[in-house]
């Protein structure tokens, strides 16, 4: 099994607020992968909460792997909704969950076994799977780039219904999220992205889903961050933030 990670802050004095991480059992059957992105405050940061994403992520990202990994009775967003449901109880007592700027991030989780593989996406990161004959499926949530399509994006659309949904305080969101399952012999690899990793394909266009798992596959994830870092820096501000964490993971089964 061959696995690989990397990830880089989008401003070398901002902490870096995606989390990723890989469990593997010490029966060696199997594994699962969690990567959040988190979501980056609004510049007054009011959000109501007393701790910055970076402890969010890590709290989230913390329990969802520990679930993940020995929970195996438990279906993926059965997880989520647990880990959700622990990390907002870590802060329930100082800080307003109701706020629509609560801490929160985008999430991607796959676990994996002899049978099987199962996967859950919410928001903006990627999940792409790779057969045994080279086809790669991304797996997204497109929610924001149809709302994109239409106009501006807006917090009022914010887990709210009709528009997009991040993990936060409410465990209900895990209904909002896309899951799957496909036989373990139908899928070789895979990998996990946040936004910042995917501008490869995303903003600045240099190539599909497969040519983006190509690279991660031949050259490795730290490869497609220096990638999206050298098209960064070649046309400053062609959307959004101009530079975001990114983080990519790549596992071979």
């Amino acid at each position: 099994m061959r696995i690989e990670l990397a990830t880089h802050p989008g401003e070398p004095h901002h902490p870096n607020e995606d989390f990723a991480s890989v469990t593997l059992p010490a029966s060696g059957d199997g594994g699962a992968l969690v990567l959040l992105d988190g979501v980056t405050p609004p510049p007054d940061g009011d959000t109501g909460c007393a701790h910055d994403v970076p402890w969010f992520t890590a709290r989230l990202g913390g329990a969802l792997l520990e679930l993940a990994g020995s929970r195996r009775d438990m279906a993926l967003a059965s997880c989520l909704a647990e880990a959700v449901s622990r990390t907002a109880d870590a802060h329930r007592g100082t800080c307003d969950l109701t706020h629509r700027r609560t801490p929160q991030a985008t999430v991607v989780v796959a676990r994996w076994d002899a049978e099987r593989v199962e996967h859950l996406v919410l928001s903006d990161s990627a999940l792409l799977l790779a057969a045994p004959d080279g086809t790669v499926t991304s797996v997204l949530d497109d929610r924001i780039d149809r709302l994109s399509a239409l106009g501006p994006v807006t917090d009022a659309q914010r887990n709210a219904e009709g528009g997009f949904f991040t993990a936060a305080a409410d465990p209900a969101v895990v209904t909002r999220a896309v899951t799957g399952v496909r036989p373990r012999a139908e899928v070789s690899a895979l990998a996990a992205l946040t936004d910042g990793a995917g501008r490869w394909v995303e903003v600045f266009r240099e190539g599909d889903w497969a040519a983006c798992f190509g690279v991660l596959a031949k050259e490795g994830p730290q490869a497609l961050i220096d990638r999206v870092r050298e098209a960064e820096r070649a046309a400053p501000g062609r959307r959004g933030k101009a530079h975001d964490d990114a983080t990519a993971l790549y596992a071979e089964l």
